[in-house]
């Protein structure tokens, strides 16, 4: 498949949709019979794909029975959710084990996996060791938004590939650099987007729009920025788009790309409307891990709601550059800001106790 090429199919059928758009580009021709092939889905949470959040099991019961189609009998399933949440559950509740069963296809939890290091340049980052086994990687993200890097899609999609502790790490590092870095030290060789159905606001879903597309690439740079336009984005609102294209992970020019739609579109646009930034007043963000700021920021939307949003008249510290530092003002969110003057703990703390310590003020 030409590097230069974007593959897109509409509707809501993605177990027959992403079926006829691999027998379209044959990716077969270029992986050999025995080869191992990972394929990487988004479960990040533990929650359903209608959810916004996960990638629909359909569309990876799609792929397997393709490549089973083609002769390819050596496949897996892996990923690892986010800290704060188990694979194990993921695989359970988003029908992944059913999938496993019904195909005789492992699931490989990484978050229990060891990890090797690898040099990028000048930053060393820890993948898991089952990552360097694979001999053809599917990555399999979903189209969504982020409360913190606005999307997340191919590129970010391979977090899930590094032990925990390595995520929260990246959080310390920006976030940006290390994801575009990571993208260097791990190859996806070909990237099936979900657009069926994702949240337009936040990695963990609860607000689920109909998007009806399956977006097929193999640069995951292209396909990024193909997501961030669909989205409502410009390149430098990611980061880590512009800074993959300068090192070497691919091309973001995508009014050179070829689009190729395999049917035409007959639902309405993509609408952006972002959440998160109703409530940066109020918010002094350093260093947090996505799945405690999207907690918050959930929280948030639940106390604007119920009208008790005016409660909140004091800074709200959130993130790992408050550990071990007195601040003698404010509400701390999560067990890294304990040293705040009040803190609601956790590691993350649920939406539901931060709403109720601000509904009891």
């Amino acid at each position: 498949m030409d590097k230069n090429q974007i593959h897109v199919i509409y509707g809501n059928t993605p177990k027959t949709m992403v079926g006829e758009i691999l027998e379209k580009i044959k990716p077969e021709k270029e992986i050999p019979k025995k080869a191992y092939i990972g394929i990487k889905p988004n479960l990040v949470v533990a929650k359903p794909s209608t959810s916004g959040a996960t990638t629909s099991p359909e569309l990876v019961e799609g792929i397997i029975e393709y490549f089973y189609s083609k002769g390819y009998k050596n496949i897996c399933i892996l990923e690892g959710s986010w800290v704060g949440d188990r694979t194990a559950k993921a695989f359970k509740v988003c029908g992944y084990e059913n999938i496993s069963k019904k195909y005789k296809v492992p699931l490989i939890d990484l978050q229990k996996d060891s990890h090797i290091e690898c040099t990028v340049d000048d930053i060393k980052i820890n993948i898991c060791s089952k990552v360097s086994e694979i001999d053809y990687l599917i990555n399999v993200p979903v189209l969504k938004g982020h409360c913190q890097t606005n999307i997340t899609c191919a590129l970010k999609n391979l977090k899930g590939c590094i032990p925990n502790s390595e995520k929260r790490r990246y959080h310390t590092m920006g976030l940006h650099k290390p994801i575009a870095y990571l993208n260097k030290a791990i190859k996806q060789d070909l990237i099936i987007v979900d657009g069926i159905m994702g949240d337009l606001n936040f990695e963990e879903g609860g607000n689920p729009v109909e998007m009806n597309r399956i977006i097929v690439g193999c640069d995951p740079v292209l396909i990024d920025s193909y997501a961030a336009t669909l989205l409502g984005f410009d390149l430098s609102d990611i980061p880590y788009i512009e800074i993959a294209e300068e090192i070497g992970v691919g091309n973001s020019d995508i009014s050179n790309a070829e689009i190729i739609e395999l049917n035409s579109d007959k639902s309405t646009p993509i609408n952006r409307k972002s959440k998160k930034r109703r409530y940066t007043e109020h918010i002094e963000e350093k260093e947090a891990c996505s799945a405690c700021y999207g907690t918050l920021i959930h929280a948030m939307e639940r106390l604007r709601e119920s009208g008790d949003l005016r409660k909140v008249n004091s800074k709200i510290y959130i993130g790992q550059y408050y550990k071990n530092k007195t601040i003698n003002d404010g509400v701390g969110i999560g067990q890294c800001t304990k040293g705040c003057k009040e803190c609601i703990p956790g590691c993350p703390p649920t939406a539901r106790d931060i709403v109720k310590y601000f509904k009891n003020l």
